[in-house]
């Protein structure tokens, strides 16, 4: 164990975490935060038109077209949408005007969008198209930084508006953007969003797939075991990602089509994540039972956050950082649920995630409300936090054995110290 400690402490957490502060990433990850919106607002109208009651789906037939509108309104522009918020996150970190950077990458985002006969294709604007945005983003922000660094920039007079005066500031960039992209898509004739899909097409495949879902997952909750936000790290890989798989399967839920993913977003967060990473909403309800005066108090503490995915107080007060004992079953237990979750959606046990579901979902409820209100899912859920109590208990009970032990010498300690005086 202690070599295995030094494993992870000293070779793999330290790249990795690098690699999760990296200025891409960051913006990839912070720009994203931007769609969530649209996501779950689209969700909403994506649930209502899809209530599993007959006499609703009957009443709401007439209305589906229109109801329709509003899906496709939000996740058909979440491409477009990545774009900006990345462009204005990555502008923003180099101190620059981030609504001038979050213009220009959209800008060059839509150049590309344009097909072969010069009439721009809006179907690049929805999931497909979120590479192609981020790339977008980073060459136009990277650009526009150059011509800033340089000081190769039209300034206005000190008393003129700053939104004025930004804006002639981004002039010189802005026809850079433009004239690169424009030069790249149109004379060219690159199709840079079918290159991109290319490229990225085996890590689209691998996280669709168990072994993918399940290295990911390894991944995250040995990051946290060092102290390091795991799913924050991986998100500026994953989360586009994990993005993409959702819009396809919504789009493809509306039209009554095979769901083609199963690791689409709300499948770590609500059937892996059970509580929490490392599904520790069972450790606290364990503490609230526990002879453990600590243990109890800190359960009680934790449970209201536990409850909706919040685990950092359990995570860092019991502690299960750099713990190895609790280690074992931190890990162990999402890629089991990660395991069981991911073959029952793929045999049709329980349905896919259709629609975004914030994460912060009690148990139970989120699966049920991800996947367009599948009981069987809100049922598995249910199951998840037995099989997850029932493997953290023995490692529970050894850690509440030595902290019995911790306090009775506290008190002994206490009382000779009261006695003496």
């Amino acid at each position: 164990m202690d070599k295995f400690m030094d494993f992870l402490q000293n070779k793999l957490i330290p790249p990795l975490a690098k690699i999760g502060n990296l200025r891409y990433l960051l913006a990839v990850r912070n720009g994203l935060v931007v769609t969530l919106p649209a996501i779950i607002a689209g969700s909403i109208f994506l649930i209502i038109g899809n209530i599993p009651i007959q006499a609703w789906l009957h009443f709401i037939k007439p209305y589906e077209n229109m109801i329709n509108v509003a899906v496709n309104a939000s996740f058909g522009i979440i491409s477009l949408l990545a774009a900006m918020g990345i462009g204005y996150e990555l502008s923003k970190s180099y101190s620059m005007d981030a609504i001038s950077g979050g213009a220009l990458a959209v800008m060059a985002f839509i150049i590309l969008q344009f097909n072969n006969k010069f009439v721009l294709d809006t179907s690049g604007f929805a999931s497909s198209g979120l590479f192609t945005a981020i790339i977008s983003a980073i060459i136009s922000t990277e650009i526009y930084r150059f011509f800033v660094k340089r000081n190769i920039v039209i300034r206005l007079p000190e008393g003129v508006p700053p939104a004025v005066s930004n804006s002639f500031i981004s002039l010189i960039p802005a026809i850079t953007v433009l004239f690169v992209f424009w030069l790249v898509r149109v004379p060219i004739g690159f199709d840079v969003s079918a290159f991109i899909e290319h490229i990225f097409s085996p890590l689209l495949f691998a996280l669709n797939s168990l072994p993918g879902i399940l290295i990911y997952t390894l991944l995250v909750s040995m990051l946290w075991c060092a102290g390091v936000h795991g799913d924050m790290t991986l998100a500026g890989v994953a989360d586009p990602i994990f993005i993409q798989f959702l819009t396809a399967n919504a789009l493809a839920y509306t039209h009554g089509d095979p769901l083609p993913y199963i690791t689409a977003s709300g499948f770590s967060s609500l059937f892996v994540n059970v509580g929490g990473t490392g599904a520790t909403l069972t450790l606290v309800l364990l503490m609230l039972r526990s002879r453990s005066k600590t243990y109890k108090e800190l359960g009680k503490v934790a449970f209201p956050g536990a409850c909706f995915e919040i685990n950092e107080p359990v995570i860092f007060g019991f502690p299960i950082v750099m713990n190895p004992l609790l280690m074992i079953p931190f890990i162990v237990v999402p890629l089991i649920l990660a395991t069981l979750s991911y073959i029952f959606m793929s045999v049709g046990i329980i349905g896919k995630p259709v629609t975004m579901v914030p994460w912060t979902m009690p148990p139970i409820i989120g699966p049920l409300m991800a996947t367009g209100w599948d009981w069987k899912a809100g049922v598995w859920s249910a199951v998840e936090i037995i099989i997850a109590l029932l493997m953290y208990y023995p490692f529970f009970k050894i850690a509440e054995k030595q902290m019995l032990a911790t306090e009775k010498s506290t008190e002994n300690m206490a009382d000779s110290v009261n006695q003496s005086v």
